[in-house]
C-alpha cells in the first residue's frame, strides 16, 4: 500500500481511532463522510486527492477508484461512502447516527439511499456536461435529471413538516439529504428547489449552520 505524508486534521477530535480519509472538496459523497466523523469526534487525516486526476493514487486503496476511502490504522481501506459511514458510527461511543437493528434503522438507511440516488444522478450530470458537446448524451442527462426531481419530492413528501428526518432526532438521515442538497446548490444553482419544497428549504437551513457542515462547505481545487 502507498505510503503518503499527510496533513493533519484537528477540528474533532477522539483519541480511540486514528484515521485517513481520501477524497475531495467538492464531492458529496466525501462530505458525508467528513461531516459523520466530525459528528462522531473523530479525529483524521483528510488527504485531498480527485480521481480524475491520472496521477491519482486514489486506485491504490479503491479498485473502483471512486472516494471516499477511509483508510484504518491497520491499513485497511474501506468503501463506499455508505459504508464508511456505518464504520464511523460503531467505532466511536459519541452521539448515534444510525440506530441500532429494527424499523428505524431501515428509515434511516433508506434515508442514506434516497439522498445518495439523487447525488449520484447529480454527479452523473455534472461528469456528462464536462464531455466534449459532440459526446454528450441529451437523453442521458435528462434521464439523471428525472432522478433528482423525483427525488427531491419524494424527500419533500417523506420530510413533511416534521424537524427531522427519521425519528426525533438528527441522524445520518439529515446528514445525507443536507450533502445532496449542498451539492446541488453548489453545482446546479439554477435549479429552484428551494422555491418548490418550503419544507426542504428550511430543513437545509436548519442543517447548514451545524458547525460539520459550516466546515465542509463543497468547493472547486483553485485553478493552477
Amino acid at each position: 500500500m502507498v505510503q503518503l505524508k499527510l496533513p493533519r486534521q484537528r477540528n474533532y477530535r477522539h483519541e480511540a481511532v486514528n484515521v485517513k480519509l481520501i477524497g475531495s472538496h467538492a464531492s458529496p459523497f466525501v462530505r458525508k463522510a467528513r461531516i459523520v466523523l466530525a459528528e462522531k469526534r473523530i479525529e483524521y487525516d483528510f488527504v485531498v486527492d480527485n480521481p480524475n486526476d491520472p496521477a491519482s493514487r486514489v486506485p491504490d486503496f479503491n479498485p473502483l477508484g471512486k472516494v471516499p476511502v477511509l483508510v484504518t490504522d491497520d491499513g485497511a481501506a474501506i468503501y463506499d461512502s455508505s459504508v464508511i459511514v456505518e464504520y464511523l458510527d460503531t467505532v466511536s461511543p459519541v452521539g448515534r447516527l444510525i440506530p441500532e437493528p429494527g424499523r428505524q434503522r431501515i428509515q434511516v438507511k433508506r434515508w442514506e439511499a434516497l439522498a445518495d440516488g439523487v447525488m449520484d444522478a447529480a454527479v452523473l450530470c455534472v461528469q456528462e456536461s464536462r464531455r466534449p458537446a459532440k459526446e454528450q448524451s441529451r437523453a442521458w442527462m435528462e434521464r439523471q435529471a428525472t432522478k433528482v426531481s423525483q427525488g427531491l419530492r419524494a424527500a419533500s413528501h417523506e420530510l413533511g413538516e416534521r424537524g427531522w428526518c427519521a425519528g426525533d432526532s438528527y441522524s445520518l438521515a439529515d446528514i445525507a439529504l443536507g450533502c445532496a442538497l449542498g451539492y446541488l446548490s453548489f453545482r446546479f444553482a439554477d435549479l429552484d428547489w428551494r422555491a418548490q419544497y418550503p419544507n426542504l428549504k428550511r430543513h437545509a437551513a436548519k442543517l447548514f449552520k451545524r458547525p460539520p457542515f459550516e466546515a465542509t462547505e463543497p468547493r472547486d481545487p483553485p485553478a493552477a
